[in-house]
């Protein structure tokens, strides 16, 4: 039977995982360039190819707006959301249809889900080729602190890659799955989640098959990326003050600059300091500029304080809303590669007074919990499917009198639930009320995320105050809302689902679809005619060196049809036409085996007539 997996659609690196048989441990599944983490990077070069992961990761330097990394820092947001992301990214971010954040490159626009789409696209066909045989099921995470438009929008961008998305896990929880946390006592654990580009801290209380979500809080604007960029700036800051030139304004070298950072990062993860050296990043009249400069682990770890102490509140507030104290905590577990700074460690060690958990990568645990959860809802994991329950991130309400946001459902609220509050008409004689559906937690509509507007019409005139309005949230186990509102005079009743806040169509998905699997056969098509043109190349080397060594023994009409065949295949070493490619290579290998066998048939004939001779000569002689 076709085998679900796990993805970890990270902002730095995505995952994939899979457990193969009943029983057996899960695998992650290595990338086709043999890597088990795939860079979320996805590349648009000049020549019209597309770029995923590190082939695409090698090429940003010299294409940096043709690149696309941190993608999921804009999956389901506006424009008006992203200023901050936005300044620090290399290609141009635009509004697109109801304000979405929208990547434009070379005139052309691409949504986040198309963009993290590839991506997921990358990791199916790794998957498939592990496997040998089609993937279509998957478990996709999603930080904890996601909201509804996020969530929906990394559902959507899964099912335009192709998958059957069975769930959508929240990443504390399959971190936690994958720790085995709550096999043996209850516990209640603490999962500090710090990605590239997101940070949530959740609270579960786990035990007998149960994982229970007590409170979540997070901030999805905090990552590793922002320091990598307060070590960028730094950088360009020091730079500037040395050569009076701001390589900022320069494309390649804030490239080059960020690549840098983020390995310095990575490395003083485990050193004290580090060497930064980035000859001919730049020129001026007086020839080209270098950068070489040594930066300590307290350097960093001082100019990234401010970014440390936005964690603390988050953290402060989850257990707050979880009812709980730091001495309440059994376990304290890490997820994501930003956790491995030593920095971020200790100020864990100092909030909950534990030594972390550290027994799973931090890097591969959430596609790891992923890949069981997608066994169990398929039935082929050998184990029993856990229960899983979760809350509400974020308040959801509706719009009142003034532009308030009236909350329903408070945030950590367990799902599924269901609420139900009585309004009234603002003004006098209404004979409709719309409903604005919000989610957020600001005091005024206006701050927080719209999730969808309906009315309720032909309801009886009468004097404002007078009406009731009956309206009831429910939320199901998927975290999907529905809304109804009733006329308690009437019993009319309207109801919406809201599915999520995503500004794409049905139109648009199904399109979106369609250019996926065309650019599934494309990239499929592609890496034939690489194989074909790599194939084709090493024979002709292969029967270059014959002709070099043997050449003179072959009668010159042969020789001649061989080099006609090795002067074809190299005519064709940058032709697109794979059916031209295999059918030179064709003929080359059948000139190669002719040419082979009459090499071999002369010197057979050879020895035997040599033989012949020393017997002849062996006669005479007796």
């Amino acid at each position: 039977m076709p085998k679900a997996v796990g993805i970890d659609l990270g902002t730095t690196n995505s995952v994939v995982a899979v457990v193969e048989s009943a029983g057996a441990e899960p695998t992650v599944i290595p990338s086709a360039e043999g890597g088990r983490l795939c860079p979320s990077v996805v590349a648009f070069t000049k020549t019209g190819e597309r770029l995923v992961g590190v082939l695409a990761r090698r090429q940003a330097t010299l294409n940096p707006e043709g690149t696309v990394n941190s993608i999921k820092r804009f999956i389901g947001r506006r424009y008006s959301e992203v200023e901050a992301e936005r300044k620090i990214v290399p290609y141009k971010v635009v509004p697109g249809r109801n304000d979405a954040a929208t990547v434009e490159i070379d005139g052309k626009q691409y949504t986040p889900e198309q963009i993290s789409s590839i991506i997921l696209q990358k990791l199916k066909a790794d998957a498939e080729a592990f496997l040998g045989e089609e993937v279509k099921d998957a478990v996709i995470t999603v930080p904890a602190y996601f909201n509804d438009s996020q969530r929906q929008s990394t559902k959507l961008a899964g099912e335009i890659a192709g998958f059957n998305v069975l769930a959508i896990l929240n990443e504390p929880t399959a971190a936690s799955l994958a720790y085995g946390l709550g096999k043996g006592k209850n516990e209640k654990i603490l999962v500090w989640d710090l990605g590239g580009g997101t940070f949530d801290v959740t609270v579960l209380e786990i035990g007998d098959g149960v994982f229970e979500v007590k409170a979540t809080n997070g901030d999805t604007h905090l990552g590793g990326d922002d320091w990598d960029e307060m070590l960028v700036n730094y950088l360009a800051d020091e730079f500037q003050k040395t050569n009076g030139i701001d390589l900022r304004k320069d494309r390649q070298a804030l490239q080059r600059l960020r690549e840098a950072a983020e390995k310095a990062k990575i490395e003083l993860s485990s050193m004290l300091q580090t060497n930064i050296n980035l000859p001919f990043i730049t020129a001026d009249q007086t020839g080209p500029k270098h950068l070489d400069m040594v930066i300590t682990r307290h350097q960093f770890e001082d100019l990234t304080r401010p970014l440390l102490g936005r964690c603390v509140e988050p953290f402060k507030q989850a257990l707050k809303d979880a009812k709980l104290s730091e001495k309440d905590l059994d376990e304290v577990v890490l997820v994501g590669g930003s956790t491995r700074m030593p920095a971020v460690q200790e100020l864990v060690k100092k909030l909950t007074g534990k030594e972390p958990n550290k027994t799973v990568n931090p890097d591969e645990v959430v596609a790891v919990g992923a890949a069981i959860q997608a066994a169990a809802l398929t039935g082929k994991g050998g184990a029993t499917l856990p229960v899983l329950v979760d809350v509400t991130p974020l308040s959801l309400g509706v719009e009142t009198q003034g532009g308030v946001m009236t909350v329903m459902i408070p945030r950590n609220t367990p799902v599924p639930t269901s609420r139900t509050e009585v309004y009234t008409t603002a003004a006098d004689f209404q004979s409709s009320v719309e409903i604005h559906v919000l989610q957020g937690e600001r005091p005024m509509a206006r701050d927080n995320r719209s999730l969808g507007r309906f009315q309720l019409t032909n309801i009886p005139p009468a004097p404002k105050g007078v009406p009731q309005i009956e309206v009831t949230f429910d939320i199901d186990a998927n975290n999907i809302l529905r809304v109804s509102a009733r006329d308690r005079a009437t019993g009319k009743e309207t109801k919406v689902t809201i599915t999520g806040s995503t500004t794409l169509t049905k139109a648009d998905v199904e399109r979106m679809m369609r250019d996926a699997e065309l650019h599934a056969e494309e990239d499929r098509r592609r890496k034939e005619v690489i194989e074909a043109r790599h194939n084709a190349q090493s024979l002709a080397s292969q029967v270059e060196n014959l002709l070099k060594e043997y050449g003179d023994r072959i009668p010159a009409s042969d020789k001649a049809e061989v080099e006609a065949a090795v002067k074809r295949v190299r005519e064709l070493a940058t032709s697109e036409d794979l059916d031209a490619i295999r059918s030179a290579h064709s003929q080359l290998e059948a000139s190669y085996r002719g040419v082979g066998e009459l090499i071999y048939r002369m010197a057979s004939e050879s020895q035997t007539q040599a033989a012949s001779d020393e017997g002849a000569a062996a006669s005479g002689g007796a």
